[in-house]
Order: C-alpha cells, then sequence, then structure tokens
C-alpha cells in the first residue's frame, strides 16, 4: 500500500501512458533552466528528472521532498548536490536569505497552509531572489483529484502568492493542438468514468477514501488511452508545450515571484 500512495502523484518518464502529463511538466523545467544559477533549491523534486534539467546550471542545488529522490553518484559527482527528506512547510534546515532560486513543480495544491508555503520560500530567498512555481490550473481541470488540497484559479494563484511577494509574473503552461486533442479525448474519457458517480461521491466522501480509486482509475484511464491513442499519447514532446500569457485555458500556471 505504501508504494502506492508515494507514487500517486509523481510523473513517470519510464510510464509510457503518462507521457502527456510527463512532458508537461518538462516543460516547466526547460523554462527554469534557462532561469536559475547560484544556491537552487527545489522543493518537491519527486522522482529526481529536475535534477537532470537544473543541477547543471546551479553552483549548488539542493533538492527536498517527503519521499526519497534517485541520485545517481555519476551526478553526485559532476554536480554539487544535496538532497534533505523532510515535509513542508517549514523549510527546516533552510537558512534565511540563503538561496537564489526556488523551484517548485506541482507541489503548492498537495500543502494544507498554502500561505505558510510561500512565506517559507519568501524566508529563504536572497533579496532579488527568485520562486519558480507551477500548479494545476483548476478551470481546465478534468475531475477533483482528491490528492490536492485545493487547485487555483488565475485570480486565486496571484492572490496567494501576493501574501508574501510583491513582483509577480504569471504566465499559463499553453498546450499545441496534438495537447489538446490529446486533452479533449481524455475529457470524454473522464466524463464516461463520472458518469457512474450517480451518488457524487466525488464531493461528499472525505479525500483520504477517495484517493486510491481515483489513482487506480486515472492509472486505469491513461493505459486505456495508451491502447487506443498510441500515436498522439506517444508523439507529445515538450515542445508541443509553450510558455504565455496567463489566461482561464492554461493547463498549469507558471509563477515567476521576486523578493
Amino acid at each position: 500500500m505504501s508504494s502506492i500512495l508515494q507514487t500517486a502523484e509523481r510523473s513517470s518518464r519510464l510510464d509510457p501512458s503518462e507521457n502527456v502529463i510527463f512532458q508537461r511538466h518538462l516543460i516547466a523545467y526547460k523554462e527554469a533552466a534557462k532561469l536559475v544559477s547560484g544556491t537552487v533549491l527545489e522543493v518537491g523534486s519527486g522522482e529526481g528528472y529536475g535534477i537532470l534539467e537544473l543541477a547543471s546550471k546551479s553552483e549548488k542545488y539542493i533538492a527536498i521532498d517527503k519521499f526519497g529522490t534517485t541520485i545517481t553518484e555519476e551526478l553526485k559527482k559532476e554536480n554539487d548536490i544535496e538532497f534533505m527528506k523532510m515535509n513542508v512547510p517549514p523549510l527546516n534546515r533552510i537558512a534565511d536569505n540563503s538561496i537564489d532560486f526556488v523551484v517548485s513543480f506541482q507541489v503548492i495544491e498537495h500543502i494544507q497552509n498554502d500561505e505558510k508555503f510561500v512565506e517559507e520560500i519568501f524566508r529563504v530567498l536572497k533579496k532579488g531572489g527568485k520562486m519558480i512555481l507551477t500548479t494545476p490550473n483548476i478551470l481546465m481541470s478534468l475531475s477533483k483529484n482528491p490528492w490536492h488540497i485545493r487547485e487555483y484559479t488565475p485570480f486565486e494563484m496571484k492572490e496567494i502568492l501576493k501574501t508574501s511577494f510583491i513582483d509577480i509574473d504569471i504566465q499559463g503552461v499553453i498546450g499545441n493542438k496534438k495537447v489538446m486533442d490529446y486533452y479533449n479525448v481524455n475529457k470524454k474519457s473522464v466524463e464516461k468514468i463520472r458518469k457512474w458517480d450517480i451518488f457524487n461521491l466525488e464531493e461528499n466522501l472525505p479525500r483520504w477514501i477517495l484517493q486510491i480509486p481515483y489513482d487506480i482509475l486515472n492509472r486505469f484511464n491513461r493505459h486505456k488511452l495508451q491502447d487506443y491513442n498510441e500515436d498522439l499519447v506517444d508523439g507529445v514532446k515538450h515542445t508541443d508545450y509553450s510558455i504565455e500569457n496567463v489566461s482561464d485555458k492554461c493547463l498549469d500556471f507558471f509563477c515567476i515571484a521576486t523578493k
């Protein structure tokens, strides 16, 4: 059971059925790699594929996750990498004004106290340091995700960042026609599954009860989409996504906030 819980919200590059969501996450790392330097802290390093994109751009790379993150000996030899296993917030053992860039992708939606989370990131950043953060746009979510404490509208995203930051730039992760073709196929498939929820359990049951059923159905759905739309699923690359002005139609928010 623990392995299921651990992997439920950790996108894998090794599962072909997850390629579309993996590439969607990868574009954020590719864009962040153009920006980061100095001491970089990643909050929520997951399976560690972000380390492959960002560690070489950093003088020191610190990764935090509540589960283990794979860091190969080769990566350690080539880069100054430190891993800390912890739940956040707070960012224990990270000193005030010590970090040049904080990267946190697809994490804040899992945090109970999101205001404290943003406050802690602000605390550890140097003056002029930047937070780069992504999270799903609730307006484009296909169902309620019980693994998420909450999701945000564009307005709500800005409001939570404003609790600590003043200099805020919110952009969006946009998919091209290929991505949106997959989105629409996925949407129809999810709608078929949700029709069975005649008692509206999605809204009425506690999140913890729904997490494992959701995870099983989500994986089943992705594998079904892979079986029947293999060329479409396999064909999506990170270059099929772009970072553009935020809108109601963006899939994720791509936020840059400066201390």
